[in-house]
């Protein structure tokens, strides 16, 4: 039966009823004295699935099956801060976009969503968030795209990335295949947010695994992005390309970040140059960002931690790298600014 979230169970009349037809089998549950009604949605095939989307309320969790649903999803119902729409599933439940060339798998244009446990492949981007907020995307899957796995893009702000394995991305285009990728590159503001910064702001991308072959940076934090938290995280180098200068784990051009306790490997031999790196791209971008407790095995010429200073389009001000990062086989040294303590 559904469990009934954020409601005291106070005089309770319990009406529960099992819709067995198609598009999805569905429970009910009703409380007298509240107007809540939480349902679980259970779909087995891709049709079943756009329905269930389409249709959701907030409440609502969908379930998916194991098996493969084949083709483009749209996530656009919003749930809310007390009752969010869940879309869950095991690893062996999987959505398929069917083509690295071509698409999103997955498309978060809502609020107060959360997406969990299942395996997104196949499709241009792995996972698009278009001016979503407050979604949490949990412990999935992403692999075998064709340019990046999770995108947070056109003021998606508020969101976390949380324990999810990235591998296999920028099949493609390898210089756009980051494994998670926030905001909008400068050149592209024009398209997505009216000529103005993609403030894709206070996003948090926390304890996943990214790599191997991800085609790019595991991480890129772009310019007009500000006061994210990047923690907890594994990154592996295997695999990456060194397209669109893409030659780092990660690389913030935004302000404001805290880059704490991630662990960075990079096996010998790779076109990995530093560890982290600190990029001014665009005037008043690439400041006061810090990093602490993270833990580098470099292995490549650059530092652990190669923080742009200035450049054709400005200066960078107020990054801080403290000496608590542990660095090794980084040739140039830890960090090319004197570290805080």
């Amino acid at each position: 039966m559904t469990t009934l979230l954020g409601v005291m169970p106070v005089v309770l009349l319990l009406a529960c009823s099992r819709q067995l037809s198609s598009p999805a089998a569905t429970e009910t549950a009703t409380l007298t004295h509240t107007t809540a009604v939480y349902r679980t949605v259970y779909v087995s095939t891709a049709s079943q699935l756009t329905s269930a989307l389409a249709n959701a309320l907030p409440g609502d969790s969908i379930v998916l099956a194991d098996g493969t649903y084949s083709g483009h999803f749209t996530m656009a119902v919003s749930g809310t801060a007390a009752v969010p729409i869940i879309l869950q599933g095991s690893r062996n439940a999987i959505l398929d976009g069917g083509d690295i060339n071509t698409g999103y798998v997955l498309h978060l244009k809502a609020a107060y969503c959360t997406v969990r446990g299942f395996t997104v492949r196949n499709g241009l981007k792995g996972i698009m968030t278009d001016g979503t907020v407050y979604n949490l995307i949990d412990s999935v899957r992403v692999y075998n795209i064709g340019e990046e796995g999770i995108h947070l893009r056109t003021f998606s702000s508020h969101n976390t990335i949380l324990r999810c394995d990235i591998s296999y991305t920028g099949l493609k285009t390898p210089g756009y295949g980051e494994g998670v990728y926030m905001g909008s590159a400068k050149n592209n503001w024009g398209t997505y947010t009216g000529g103005n910064p993609d403030k894709s702001d206070s996003n948090q991308v926390l304890n996943n695994h990214i790599g191997p072959n991800v085609a790019a940076e595991c991480i890129d934090v772009k310019e007009g992005t500000t006061g994210g938290l990047v923690s907890g995280n594994y990154f592996d180098a295997s695999g990456i390309t060194g397209a669109n200068s893409a030659d780092s784990w990660l690389d913030v051009k935004g302000n404001y970040y805290n880059i704490d306790g991630n662990t960075g490997y990079n096996p010998s031999g790779s076109v990995l140059v530093d560890g982290f790196q600190v990029h001014c791209v665009y005037s008043g971008w690439g400041n006061y960002n810090v990093f602490t407790n993270n833990n580098c095995t470099v292995n490549a010429s650059g530092y652990g931690f190669n923080i742009q200073l200035s450049g054709s389009n400005g200066t960078t001000v107020g990054n801080k790298v403290y000496s608590n990062n542990t660095v090794t086989e980084a040739v140039s040294g830890v960090s090319n600014i004197a570290l805080s303590n």
